[in-house]
């Protein structure tokens, strides 16, 4: 698994490391690239949620706001409506770690109030510098993700794939600033899909490097790869099947690297695969 690492405790488990983590995704959206709308009603989501769960996630993801390039931007209210009550719901209903995925310090602050253990955000902090403040106080791990730009506009107008020591060193910076113990806390995310080039090798390369990453910010790896614009040009083809496919492909090589932990919309698939890779792999 790469750098050895101290374990991360939550209310609902432990994460020693021992293996890979798997984080489910819950999309309360209308406009997310791979199932806007599927699960934008409350029970949807809720029903989802619960089934990735028990279809082996090890946490659950819920986002309000999409991330993709032709999404819309909310405000913190209209996110709050979204997200509260998928998670109250969850947290009556999982026994795994819920994370909120954004990028505002009042969805996190009242996620955190829900029941979430875990602030999943996908700027680092560039979007709203009180964030990470918000998970410090809170006492909750902090997903530190990398992308370039104050706004998604920004990130996406720039296809520039960085070499992984690049982003090492952003994510470095990033890590030096946060409040004091959250680093402990705090695991980092190399963005896949966010201004990481236009071609699939930029994305590639990340995932290549995530054990490399870990060794030299000493802290977890989170990847998201799941079927993003990358995986489509790499497999020729956007029918969820062929990316849940070609996402699980990532996923491994992700794992065979020292990637901590792996965000993906199908966890039984990638369960299933991950059991049979490391049985035949060994310890």
């Amino acid at each position: 698994m790469g750098a050895v690492l101290a374990p991360l405790n939550f209310r609902r488990g432990v994460w020693d490391w021992s293996r890979p983590y798997i984080m489910g995704v819950v999309n309360v959206t209308p406009d997310s690239f791979s199932d806007g709308g599927r699960f934008h009603d409350p029970t949807a989501a809720i029903e989802h949620g619960v089934a990735l769960a028990a279809a082996g996630a090890d946490c659950l993801d819920v986002g309000g706001e999409a991330t993709n390039p032709r999404a819309q931007p909310i405000d913190a209210a209209e996110e709050l409506r979204r997200v509260l009550p998928v998670l109250e719901g969850l947290a009556a209903r999982v026994a795994v770690p819920l994370s909120i995925d954004t990028t505002k310090a009042a969805v996190a602050r009242a996620a955190l109030g829900a029941g979430a253990e875990i602030v999943n955000d996908v700027s680092g902090g560039l979007f709203d510098p009180d964030l990470p403040a918000v998970a410090a106080d809170a006492g909750a791990a902090y997903v530190c993700g990398h992308l370039r730009g104050r706004s998604l506009p920004e990130v996406f107008a720039a296809e520039v794939a960085p070499a992984w020591t690049e982003v090492a060193d952003e994510l470095q910076a990033r890590l030096d600033a946060l409040p004091a113990g959250l680093r402990a806390r705090t695991l980092v995310d190399p963005g896949l899909g966010f201004g990481k080039g236009a071609s699939g090798e930029g994305n590639a390369a990340l995932l290549r490097h995530a054990g490399d990453l870990a060794r030299r910010l000493g802290r977890p790896v989170l990847v998201g790869p799941s079927r993003k614009r990358f995986l489509a040009e790499l497999v020729g083809s956007r029918e969820t099947a062929a990316l849940d496919a070609g996402t699980v492909g990532a996923c491994l090589a992700a794992a065979a690297s020292g990637a901590h932990v792996l965000r993906v919309h199908d966890a039984g698939l990638l369960r299933a695969a991950l059991i049979v890779y490391f049985a035949i792999r060994g310890p």
